[in-house]
């Protein structure tokens, strides 16, 4: 991976990790300052956004030290499971955490169901890039295993030599 291509995922990376500290702030000041008007249960939705970018916080440190093990080329590890798991339950949670969103909202979409049944699918397209990071976790984990042989055949090799 490229020095520049490096610097701008950490540069974005922190814009989106402070991003989402200011909008846990904003939700934190609203919830204590900002009444309901009954039209929509605030509460619920405010602590919902608050979670969803704690998720989203996590995932983006699992981002972050895995892209470091790929600069300093120790990605092919078993520390790098550790990530990889963070970002698939930050993901599964940000799906749940959209499925409480589809929940609180469906009382009010009575008149157009259709709304409800989209958001759904949209649940159900997390819960899919979940799996997609599942498939490369098994990915990775073949390459570490390959690895592993690799240096234990280049250890053979060498004492052969």
């Amino acid at each position: 991976m490229g020095n520049l291509a490096v610097r701008a995922l950490r540069a974005v990376l922190g814009v989106v990790l402070v991003g989402t500290v200011f909008v846990q702030v904003m939700m934190v000041w609203a919830f204590f300052t900002d009444p309901e008007d009954g039209s929509l249960p605030l509460t619920p939705m405010r602590v919902i956004v608050f979670l969803g970018m704690a998720a989203a916080q996590v995932a983006l440190v699992c981002v972050g030290r895995l892209v470091a093990m790929v600069r300093r080329g120790t990605v092919f590890s078993h520390a790098a499971f550790r990530y990889v798991n963070g970002v698939i339950r930050a993901i599964v949670a940000a799906a749940l955490l959209w499925f409480a969103v589809t929940a609180v909202n469906a009382p009010g979409q009575r008149d157009d169901p259709g709304v409800t049944v989209i958001m759904g699918g949209i649940g159900l397209a997390i819960l899919g890039v979940a799996l997609i990071v599942l498939v490369l976790r098994m990915l990775l984990a073949q390459a570490v295993a390959r690895d592993a042989e690799a240096t234990q055949m280049q250890a053979e090799l060498d004492e052969v030599i």
